[in-house]
């Protein structure tokens, strides 16, 4: 598409856009991915099921439609089927010591259609490990179930801060591998001008939702935090169209609004300001959120979300911010990470979500509250989850945690108070 082709189309969408509020403008855009995956099923074109860190320039560029299970077993989870759905896995012999969301994919296979949410059934899988290694097997598995292609891309944990031209070099021979087996399979062309444009939108995506999410900075954040986890399911699923570009952009400019107006998202008074370490416990997000709203604690700073704004120039750096996700860096990068989100967002304390699903993410968990704690001087708490089985969490040990957490930072601001 050339440059002025481009500026017509995104005219086209700011006319088409104009009157709908931002986050709606969001979430018609994550609907629409399942309506357009579902019309090609319906077309007899092939669909994947994608994992949500797999170059999805590639796949933008291949105009391969695709669905996420990661999102999709959230959505289910929110919706109140998590349980119900990992039973089914877990009868079919699945451990339920294994991902949620994995088994929640898992039991859709057999469960095709269910009141929760309905996408259609994979013609191949693409699976990326930069966020989980448990992603390998799970996609194997249903590969092997359903006897369809299995596309891998492996990126390496690395052991240094940033990724080096030998990671680089790796992740371009597999880019390569993924492309000729996804040209066979739907029959298409690799178009490398496409490509460039598709990256280009893809950072503009990143770019705006990053600026959007960065508006917490202020005091009081012009957005309620749990807000952002309902937004970043267009970051996951449709970084390379210019719809999200558009949204992300336009909810920046929301936020920068409310900030010279000095209006908030937060209901109530924001009183205290925190990091919410790891992944939402969706079945419970109702009263994970209330729980923090009545007390005035806002969600300010969250690497989860953060995690899915790449941003990059070109294709070399493209391959490295795929190396960047937050269980694919070493642990002195990740701390950093929550050292710069307290620093700039002006916290009072961080509330650690120990999710029995992401072992991978949770296993470091203990040590990075320590060494937060000890390098911030802030107070943090802990209590136990998961980001799609709601057996795995108490109301009651949740409760308490928080308001234990609250007293500590109620403390710390009187103190400050009165050494003022």
């Amino acid at each position: 598409m050339s440059k002025e082709s481009l500026k017509e189309r995104e005219a086209q969408i700011r006319e088409q856009y104009k009157d709908v509020p931002p986050a709606k403008m969001i979430a018609m855009i994550a609907g629409n991915g399942y309506k357009e995956a579902a019309e090609a099923k319906a077309a007899g074109e092939p669909v994947g099921w994608c994992a949500s860190n797999f170059p999805q320039e590639i796949l933008e560029t291949l105009d391969i439609k695709v669905v996420y299970p990661e999102n999709h077993a959230a959505a289910v989870a929110a919706k109140g089927g998590g349980e119900r759905m990992c039973n089914v896995a877990e009868d079919e012999g699945y451990s339920n010591d294994i991902c949620a969301y994995a088994r929640i994919s898992m039991a859709y296979t057999e469960e095709t259609d269910i009141p929760e949410l309905n996408m259609p059934q994979p013609d191949f899988v693409a699976c990326c490990n930069n966020i989980c290694n448990c992603m390998i097997k799970w996609y194997e598995n249903l590969a092997r179930d359903l006897d369809i292609p299995f596309i891998m891309i492996d990126v390496p944990y690395n052991n240094e801060y940033e990724a080096g031209e030998d990671r680089v070099a790796y992740l371009k021979g597999q880019f390569d591998v993924a492309i000729k087996q996804l040209e066979e399979i739907s029959g298409r062309k690799w178009d490398q001008e496409k490509f460039e444009e598709v990256m280009e939108i893809s950072d503009r995506t990143g770019r705006g939702w990053l600026d959007a999410t960065a508006y917490s900075k202020y005091t009081p954040s012009p957005f309620n935090g749990f807000d952002i986890f309902n937004h970043m399911a267009v970051a996951v699923c449709a970084r390379g169209k210019l719809e999200s570009a558009i949204a992300f952009e336009r909810l920046a400019e929301e936020f920068d609004q409310k900030v010279k107006d000095g209006v908030s998202g937060f209901k109530g008074e924001e009183k205290y300001r925190i990091i919410f370490e790891g992944i939402a416990c969706w079945p419970h997000l109702r009263h994970t959120y209330k729980g923090l709203q009545g007390a005035g604690v806002n969600v300010v700073g969250t690497v989860y979300a953060d995690a899915f704004g790449y941003v990059y120039d070109n294709t070399r750096e493209l391959m490295q911010a795929y190396c960047g996700t937050p269980n694919a860096i070493s642990y002195e990068r990740a701390l950093d990470m929550r050292l710069k989100l307290a620093e700039q967002n002006n916290v009072d304390g961080m509330l650690v979500h120990i999710n029995r699903s992401c072992k991978q993410w949770s296993a470091i968990s203990y040590q990075m509250e320590r060494d937060f704690r000890e390098k911030t001087g802030l107070p943090t708490a802990t209590f136990d989850g998961d980001q799609a089985d709601p057996r795995n969490f108490s109301e009651a040990q949740y409760d308490t945690r928080v308001q234990g957490l609250i007293e500590v930072m109620e403390a710390n601001k009187q103190k400050k108070s009165k050494e003022a």
